[in-house]
């Protein structure tokens, strides 16, 4: 069965601060809903689930060279060093795991939000760092602009100390995991590359954003994103 929604994705949509808010706390609101799912095969394995970004490090051979293969490179390793060993002690349940720009609607009645397709078992903060990885834009804010919607997101479902902790690790883990497997899926399938491709440009530019966050200083910026920019 399926249900017509009319309205816009997001990436159609003009990013302004009050957006990214509601954007982000209709994604924490969704992850109350989903907090209460039980489905089948919820614990598959798929490529976008953090248990299997380790193993993404063997598509590093697919990048070109370059600055982006070098912070896809140091982002990777600092998930597998610092993240990996401290991600089981966050908060778990059924996600969405894939609230890309393309996958969230803009509409009358609020946000909306389709292709569940990926959905799986996963730490519940993997929502939030799916999400704002892909709108860190702005060079001139520390998180590009994904203060907006991480504000949003915590006014619903707090963060927890540890949760802010790996969050910007979380992000960047996320933006080389595209850039990796679709630079891989783009060698197996040439002549589809543009479609393959099409979140690329965007993680990429943000991965560059984020690239000068240390841990410390990527925990101060989120920290400091949730009381600042709520409306």
């Amino acid at each position: 069965m399926q249900t017509r929604i009319e309205g816009i994705p997001l990436h159609q949509a003009t990013p302004t601060s009050d957006l990214l808010f509601r954007t982000g706390s209709a994604l924490a609101r969704l992850d109350l809903a989903l907090e209460l799912v039980s489905v089948p095969a919820v614990h598959r394995p798929v490529l976008w689930h953090v248990g299997c970004w380790p193993r993404l490090t063997e598509l590093q051979q697919y990048l070109p060279f370059g600055t982006i293969a070098d912070s896809v490179r140091v982002a990777m390793a600092e998930y597998v060093e610092f993240v990996e060993p401290q991600i089981s002690n966050v908060a778990w349940q059924v996600t969405h795991n894939d609230p890309s720009p393309f996958n969230m609607m803009v509409t009358g009645q609020g946000m909306s939000f389709i292709d569940f397709g990926d959905g799986c078992w996963s730490p519940r903060i993997q929502d939030l760092a799916i999400a704002a990885s892909h709108v860190v834009k702005d060079p001139t804010l520390p998180l590009g602009g994904a203060e907006h919607l991480i504000a949003g997101y915590a006014s619903v479902i707090p963060l927890s100390a540890l949760e802010a902790r790996l969050l910007v690790g979380l992000m960047r883990a996320r933006q080389s995991a595209l850039i990796l497997v679709n630079y891989w899926r783009s060698h197996l399938f040439p002549a589809d590359a543009q479609y393959i491709k099409k979140n690329v440009a965007r993680a990429e530019h943000g991965l560059s954003i984020l690239a000068p966050l240390g841990v410390a200083s990527g925990e101060a910026a989120v920290l400091a994103a949730m009381p600042s920019f709520q409306p």
